[in-house]
């Protein structure tokens, strides 16, 4: 699982070096790299592995040819999505066009999600931490498990 906040900064080259329990993660799932595309929920950038991405390529190859909304996410998702191998170091190339998404000049967050993460410019997150928190607590009770019992 992607777990946890880790700030990193560009070098000159503009890479970023992917926190290694990430790259662990992603090697583990049989990779070398992670997809990345501007978030349309937020001012972040979405990084997935390949199978997750493969998911919802699926969701959106299911929905009917002719309706609009497939193009829709096939546009907002797939079309704007990059594939980014890691190098040698375990840094990524972010390009240009999820930088600016994202308003990272320098510093950036790897925002762990479970089974995807997220990359935020610090303080943009540290204002969606604030809100998520809140709506979080308001909305407690609506977050459910199954109970498992061992006889």
């Amino acid at each position: 699982m992607f777990l946890s906040t880790y700030e990193n900064k560009l070098d000159k080259k503009g890479r970023v070096s992917v926190p290694s329990s990430f790259r662990s993660h992603l090697s583990n799932l049989g990779y070398n790299g992670v997809i990345c595309y501007p978030s349309f929920n937020n001012q972040c950038i979405e990084a997935w592995p390949q199978d997750r991405i493969e998911k919802i390529s699926s969701a959106i190859d299911s929905l009917n040819p002719f309706e609009e909304k497939k193009d829709y996410f096939s546009t907002s998702i797939l079309s704007e999505s990059i594939n980014l191998q890691f190098d040698g170091e375990g840094r990524i190339l972010l390009t240009s066009k999820l930088l600016k998404h994202a308003k990272i000049k320098n510093s950036m967050l790897f925002v762990g999600q479970g089974k995807t993460f997220q990359i935020w410019e610090p303080t943009n997150f540290e204002k969606f931490r604030v809100t998520a928190k809140r709506k979080s607590n308001i909305h407690r009770a609506s977050l459910k498990w199954e109970r498992q019992f061992n006889n």
